[in-house]
């Protein structure tokens, strides 16, 4: 399952530096759960054309990622945004200045 979401991650940030037929491809195996024998059949090449093309945009979004980090950026953002709205409930149960201190430390850490 955590494999499918870091594809999906990569394939929503990186997808459209794709071609478009690698897209259709991708998409048909990774997100529409095609075999090869079918997604090679609907594509018209050979099943290991499509497992290659299947390896190839996979080490390409994640050569985009290596370069850019733009879902490492996405997902730290994410957690950290997330701790911020628990201190944020646990200001208002019990308000203490250390909970005021750990956001501010939060809001520096996304800003960078």
């Amino acid at each position: 399952m955590e494999k499918l979401v870091e594809q999906t991650l990569l394939y929503d940030f990186y997808g459209e530096l794709l071609t478009e037929h690698q897209k259709k491809i991708y998409e048909n195996v990774i997100f529409n759960d095609l075999s090869l024998s079918e997604a090679a059949a609907d594509a018209g090449i050979s099943r290991q054309g499509i497992h290659d093309l299947i390896r190839r945009c996979t080490r390409i979004l994640s050569e985009y990622e290596e370069k850019l980090h733009l879902v490492e950026r996405f997902t730290r953002t994410r957690r950290l945004t997330g701790e911020i709205g628990q201190l944020v409930q646990a200001y208002r149960k019990k308000p203490e200045e250390a909970f005021l201190t750990r956001i501010e430390q939060i809001c520096k850490e996304i800003q960078e």
